[in-house]
């Protein structure tokens, strides 16, 4: 039974209910003007207007006692007042879900069910309410429509279990109900208003088509991210079929782009990147996802240039979008994740992703030149620093030099690879152990050497190669012994130094060191040879097998050195180990080595392999039984 109020002040007269809601009525048509307005500052202040409008009509209706009769003026104003505020703020916050409350706890002192705010909370008023006997049909359409946007606080809060309960209790069944999110949305129909009634900004059935939308989206987002893959296609589908704007539409093309290219069907995901490209201006997302399926396509030229696209797009600055004056998808979308295909980082991110590539690609011109604008995108403050998990995966800030140095070596330009090393030990000479103090410890007897990043050792690595393609033979074989000094005395980080950071992570595995090691003696060795110090050379060529036995470059280099000192049953062992050792560990040939790194082996990388079998077998028969 309804609660009565005794006839007096507090009762509102029908001329005062006529004249709030005229009034409401009245606020709303001046947003419907703000929204047509074209001059942004004019509309944000017509809609702010708006909004302190409802504000006070709220603030007068809720200073008196709450009556049903008012009560579907009252909520409508809630949802009018609410919609307005989420959306220049361009979000919701707490402050919206204490109003949803206020006004849920209303409805309830008009049914003598208010009990302690502290033991209900929003979702016991909400079973409350929508399982009272006697709650009146005239709130029912008050009531969905902030329940609706009850639904899109929870969505974007990710509280998807008071969600579900929400909307199975809407639907009128709980026990044994779907679970389904977006069945549920599918099946919740907000009751018809009257045609008297009070004007709202947004229709609820409208913000139920949204929230469907964003639902759908977000789903099929995190189902991509798991991996899920059909399940994420059912959902992105879903989602492009409802209520987008053109540039949400254009991140759920990306997205199908991208589920499509990963089931494998590349032409069906190429269409949706198209579409996407075609549908806004907003490029990042569908060029980098095109970057992807062109490489696995295996087109380097599209690949390449749909990267330098992007480039060109993360370096133009956008206006920023007038803010939204409704509740709309994009207002429930989750953040940016960096683990989201439709992150596309920054532009000094891509640059490098482009850099690498052409490196990789043997564009070695390319790259070198595309290494020098991201070192001067960096160095100049415009952009950010490297993260220290960068997304893009991508390495930190030494390894962009070490990259640098190694590409401008590649394509022939080894002066400017010195001064790229050298830039990177001025910028990082704090860093560097400090040797005298190091072999003073050595002259002590004690054993501690200090840390030293193995990028430091790699700096003088490659400053030997740049020396070795100069023609430089001395320099060269300095830099590859300060690079080996360094190596072998400074360790990495043990655990009571603290872990090392995410910089170091990938060069300190041992793999990693192993292989820097064996190029470093490989390099030195190489030029000893050069120089007709063949000694010297196998005993560099002896210690690289020994650091790094899983380098076939190393056991090959050996074996040209033995037999050129005709040590011939040594290299006769040898060369019947090669020859069992069909490839390397399955280990050491799935590890991702940085790519300066894999760059500086390939320069010390032998001819083919079996050829050089061959040749030894024959130059180094078998022994013949007598």
């Amino acid at each position: 039974m309804s609660h009565q109020t005794p006839l007096g002040s507090s009762v509102p007269q029908a001329n005062c209910l006529d004249l709030w809601k005229e009034k409401n009525d009245q606020l709303v048509r001046q947003f419907k003007v703000a929204q047509d307005t074209g001059l942004p500052l004019r509309r944000q202040q017509l809609a702010q207007d708006a909004l302190e409008g409802l504000r006070g009509l709220l603030h007068s209706l809720q200073g008196l006692p709450a009556t049903v009769p008012v009560l579907p003026l009252e909520l409508t104003v809630i949802c009018n007042f609410i919609t307005l505020r989420a959306s220049l703020a361009q979000g919701f916050t707490e402050d919206q879900a204490q109003d949803i409350q206020r006004g849920l706890e209303r409805v309830l002192e008009t049914q003598e069910q208010l009990g302690p705010r502290l033991e209900r909370g929003l979702r016991g008023l909400w079973n409350s309410i929508l399982h009272a006997s006697s709650l009146l049909l005239e709130l029912l359409p008050a009531l969905h429509h902030l329940a609706g946007l009850q639904v899109a606080l929870w969505l974007s809060t990710d509280r998807l279990g008071d969600l579900i309960f929400l909307l199975q209790t809407l639907n009128g069944s709980q026990n044994g109900a779907s679970e389904d999110l977006l069945m549920l949305l599918k099946t919740w129909r907000p009751p018809s208003k009257e045609s008297d009634a009070p004007l709202t900004l947004q229709d609820a059935q409208v913000l139920r088509d949204v929230l469907l939308t964003a639902s759908a989206y977000r789903q099929g987002l995190q189902e991509l991210i798991t991996g899920n893959l059909p399940q994420a296609l059912s959902s992105l589908h879903e989602a492009a079929s409802g209520l987008c704007s053109r540039p949400v539409l254009v991140q759920v093309y990306t997205a199908l782009g991208t589920c499509l290219r990963k089931m494998g069907n590349p032409q069906r995901a190429l269409l949706y990147l198209v579409a996407a490209l075609k549908g806004g201006s907003t490029w990042g997302p569908p060029l980098l996802e095109a970057s992807r399926l062109y490489r696995q396509l295996g087109n380097t030229v599209a690949e390449l240039e749909s990267l330098e696209l992007l480039v060109e797009a993360l370096s133009v600055t956008h206006n920023s979008e007038v803010p939204l004056l409704l509740i709309e998808v994009e207002l429930l979308l989750p953040r940016p994740d960096p683990a989201s295909p439709l992150h596309c980082g920054t532009q000094s991110q891509v640059k490098h992703l482009l850099a690498s590539r052409c490196l990789q690609t043997g564009r070695a011109e390319d790259a070198a030149e595309h290494y020098l604008d991201l070192l001067a995108l960096l160095l100049d403050g415009s952009e950010p620093k490297f993260p220290p998990t960068p997304c893009p995966p991508g390495p930190c800030m030494p390894e962009v030099f070490l990259e640098a140095a190694a590409a401008l070596i590649q394509a022939g330009r080894a002066q400017d690879a010195l001064t790229v090393c050298e830039e990177l030990l001025n910028r990082t000479s704090s860093l560097l152990p400090k040797m005298p103090r190091l072999w003073e410890s050595d002259r002590k007897g004690t054993k501690e050497s200090p840390h030293c990043p193995p990028w430091v050792s790699a700096t003088y690595l490659l400053q030997g190669q740049a020396w070795v393609h100069l023609g430089a033979q001395k320099e060269a074989i300095s830099e590859f012994s300060r690079c080996l000094e360094l190596l072998f005395r400074a360790t990495p980080k043990d655990k009571e130094q603290g872990p090392a950071s995410n910089c170091e992570q990938g060069c300190t595995s041992n793999v990693a060191l192993q292989h820097l090691r064996a190029a470093a003696l490989i390099s030195r060795g190489l030029e000893w040879v050069a120089s007709g110090q063949d000694t010297k050379a196998l005993q560099d060529f002896l210690l690289s097998v020994q650091v790094c036995p899983g380098n076939r470059d190393a056991s090959f280099h050996l074996l040209q050195t033995l037999r050129k000192l005709d040590r011939r049953d040594e290299a006769t062992a040898l060369r019947r180990r090669l020859e069992a050792q069909t490839k390397l560990s399955q280990e050491n040939a799935t590890w991702s080595l940085p790519l300066y790194l894999e760059t500086c082996l390939s320069w010390i990388h032998p001819p083919d392999h079996e050829t050089l079998l061959e040749e030894f077998r024959t130059s180094l028969p078998e022994p013949c039984d007598l």
